[in-house]
């Protein structure tokens, strides 16, 4: 903490003495997570940064911040720099960064391209958005299968500076269709007269260009890649995407899905740089959905209003509050479960045994505390009456049907909406809490009114 106090307080010196050289230097020495670091911290001087760093290191600097910083910081870069700037970036970086901006201002930009690099970045953009060929980048390196060790490494060293990575080689045939793809770890201990087709072992894996990002996600995690080929329909291989995609496009969706479990609708920007009506704009949806669903818990109220006594009322926010949590945890576990692949829309069945079983246990340990506690109640302040052992086993059956019927709406709600093609993320832990309160005061009454109803009612 203390270095970085000294660097900002060098940088601010250089910039308020107008010594562009010193700053020039010393920011193309440092690594680019450090001048990020910076940008964070002094965003008024951002693109002055981008602005006077060398071209390649601008590049990657660039790429690693979010898309409200980009764009500030691009409006603010002289013509000759901004179009160096997309020039220069990897194609997947471009593409994500044309998907963000609006379309009149990607015109533009797109024209500042050299006639190639338009062809390519128009031919990314063309793919759906969230799909894997949004990701993908055409800078790869291919060999073909009659080649030997030597002409390999040959055609590496000749090409692998223009290459997203060198980690791994593609093998493909004379149609351009993908037949596997090589570490170069491999290559490297062959033999040099060896032939591709020799190390060829057909345990290939690779995305369809039109597969969602979410699924690609989901390849990386189970199978310890650095890049995976991208192909179409036909097997011709597109391009390839990298882990550091990968990463990003996860973080993404893990911020998203967060949002929503809280009930929200997911940010498109970092949270401090949303303005106040925007926040109130993807806030105020939900609340007003949850706001109109409590309401019905006065419904429910109503009707009950002839049956209800004061220790009832008093204590429904036992009930209320433990259908509410355990829907929420079931919830946010199913949730999680479907984002890390653990889980399927087929899964269904065997989900809700298990949360039937799981909600009847919770249900019977919090229903055996619910008897204690009234029963201790009882003893030191006989506040129940005669009829204390009825108010005791009428809480301790509504937190068993409770309960379990919490975890069971919570488990099942993320694969009713994953069936009509919505995020799962939707059903968040507001939203299932507040749909089980409602239902968790019908059971409650109901059971109230079965075992009571000849004493109090």
């Amino acid at each position: 903490m203390e270095e970085l106090e000294m660097q900002i307080e060098l940088v601010e010196s250089w910039i308020e003495s107008g010594d562009t050289g010193q700053l020039q230097d010393f920011l193309n020495e440092q690594n680019i997570s450090d001048v990020e670091e910076l940008i964070d911290v002094l965003p008024e001087h951002a693109a002055l940064f981008i602005e006077i760093l060398n071209i390649n290191r601008a590049v990657r600097v660039f790429g690693i911040l979010d898309f409200p910083t980009q764009e500030r910081i691009f409006k603010k870069l002289s013509a000759n720099k901004a179009r160096e700037l997309v020039n220069e970036m990897p194609p997947d970086d471009r593409t994500s960064f044309f998907s963000e901006l609006k379309g009149d201002v990607v015109k533009h930009l797109i024209i500042m391209l050299s006639p190639d690099e338009r062809k390519e970045a128009l031919s990314l953009l063309g793919y759906p958005e969230d799909s894997v060929g949004r990701l993908m980048t055409p800078d790869y390196i291919t060999v073909k299968p009659h080649w030997d060790i030597t002409r390999v490494l040959d055609h590496v060293r000749r090409y692998g500076n223009a290459s997203e990575t060198i980690d791994v080689l593609y093998v493909i045939d004379a149609e351009g269709r993908l037949m596997d793809d090589l570490r170069i770890r491999d290559i490297l201990i062959a033999d040099p007269e060896t032939k591709v087709e020799s190390l060829i072992d057909s345990r290939l894996i690779s995305l369809n260009a039109n597969d969602p990002q979410e699924e690609a996600v989901n390849v990386f995690r189970m199978n310890n890649r650095v890049a995976l080929p991208v192909v179409d329909e036909q097997g011709i291989m597109l391009g390839i995407v990298t882990i550091d995609d990968i990463l990003w496009v996860a973080n993404e969706e893990y911020t998203e899905d967060i949002q929503r479990i809280g009930g929200t609708e997911a940010l498109d920007e970092p949270y401090l740089d949303v303005s106040v009506f925007h926040l109130v704009k993807k806030r105020g949806g939900w609340l007003i959905v949850l706001f109109l669903g409590q309401l019905l818990t006065f419904n429910v109220l109503k009707h009950y209003e002839d049956r209800l006594s004061t220790i009832l009322v008093l204590l429904m926010p036992v009930i209320m509050s433990s259908g509410g949590n355990s829907g929420s945890q079931a919830s946010t576990l199913i949730i999680q479960a479907m984002a890390m692949g653990e889980v399927a829309l087929r899964d269904w069945w065997r989900v809700m045994r298990r949360e039937i079983l799981s909600g009847l246990f919770l249900g019977l340990i919090l229903g055996i505390l619910g008897f204690a506690r009234i029963s201790v109640d009882q003893a030191f302040s006989g506040a129940y009456g005669d009829v204390w052992i009825l108010y005791a086993l009428a809480i301790a059956f509504s937190l068993v049907g409770v309960v379990m019927w919490g975890s069971l709406i919570g488990a099942m709600l993320p694969f009713v909406l994953r069936r009509l093609g919505a995020d799962p993320a939707s059903s968040s832990a507001p939203f299932v809490s507040t749909l089980v309160d409602v239902t968790g005061l019908i059971i409650y009454f109901t059971i109230a009114t079965i075992i009571l109803g000849g004493v109090i009612f």
